[in-house]
């Protein structure tokens, strides 16, 4: 099963994270010195992705013009002789065709914004990637994903799973728990947001999702859920009447940049993970610790 294709949601209001989204959409906030839309868009290139479809809203026009050339710069660059700079800019800079956004004209939720890339996906399984939601590892999260859709080699769902406390499922996405594969285990249900003491595990759905097609003529038809919105989560719950779900454990560690501590604990794990920032950083934050 090839995966070709990733779908990215940043139409969000990044309302938990007012007052620095006001008038900046919160996937162009940076960890350390990249944009978290560049983060993500990383990961799904170094998985395979070849087409990256962005789900955008008003106010998002800065992340359409992060993967535009911007020749005024280039030519700054390059008359300064600053080639560093200019090697990160073209690194980072998507193959022309490659990058395609669609409007999600109404805050209708992320079933709603997955929905919006139907035309642009066709029939053919795809990822979605949630901006707000970094995974550090290599490889990463959706590479994880990917070789494990291959190795199932079956026309399938793949959900990203990690384990929580017991006393905060009630925060998120729980999968049941049916047969397991290694580090795959067959989804049994799914659940969002279950009552305290009721969640049928502790392995919430982050982030990360490989869906068929199929989900398009589900979300087309679903009535709106929790928040008035129309819920992925309800979607794939229909989807599994059909189709087989298998939760991925994968490895890495996941930082929830939609909230202020986790975008500051990003900012800290993924400056340490980086040997010309490291020992830097570690002498500062030992003033503030200590102090």
């Amino acid at each position: 099963m090839k995966i070709r294709k990733a779908v990215f949601p940043v139409a969000g209001l990044g309302t938990r994270v007012l007052p620095a989204t006001k008038a900046m959409p919160k996937e162009m906030l940076t960890i350390v010195d990249k944009p978290l839309i560049q983060h993500v868009f990383d990961e799904a290139k170094e998985a395979g992705i070849e087409h990256f479809i962005f789900v955008t809203g008003r106010n998002k026009g800065s992340i359409e013009d992060h993967f535009d050339r911007m020749y005024e710069l280039d030519a700054t660059l390059e008359a300064r002789g600053k080639k560093a700079e200019l090697e990160i800019l073209a690194r980072d800079q998507p193959q022309a065709g490659a990058v395609s956004f669609t409007r999600q004209q109404s805050p209708l939720g992320l079933g709603h914004a997955v929905w919006c890339a139907r035309d642009i996906v066709g029939d053919e399984p795809f990822a979605v990637v949630l901006p707000d939601e970094l995974v550090l590892h290599k490889p990463g999260c959706l590479a994880q994903m990917v070789e494990a859709a291959q190795q199932l080699g079956e026309k399938s769902n793949l959900i990203a799973v990690q384990e929580v406390p017991a006393d905060q499922t009630h925060q998120y996405g729980i999968c049941a728990v049916g047969n397991r594969h290694g580090k795959m285990f067959e989804v049994a249900g799914m659940v969002e947001k279950p009552a305290k003491g009721t969640a049928p595990s502790n392995f919430s759905i982050t982030g990360r999702y490989i869906l068929q097609p199929e989900i398009f003529k589900i979300l087309g038809t679903q009535e709106r859920g929790a928040g008035g919105e129309i819920q992925l989560t309800d979607a794939m719950i229909g989807l599994a009447k059909a189709q087989k779900f298998y939760g991925v454990e994968f490895a890495g560690e996941r930082h929830d940049c939609g909230s202020k501590a986790g975008f500051l604990r990003a900012n800290i794990a993924y400056a340490m993970a980086r040997p010309d920032l490291r020992d830097g950083l570690r002498e500062e934050m030992r003033k503030y610790v200590e102090g």
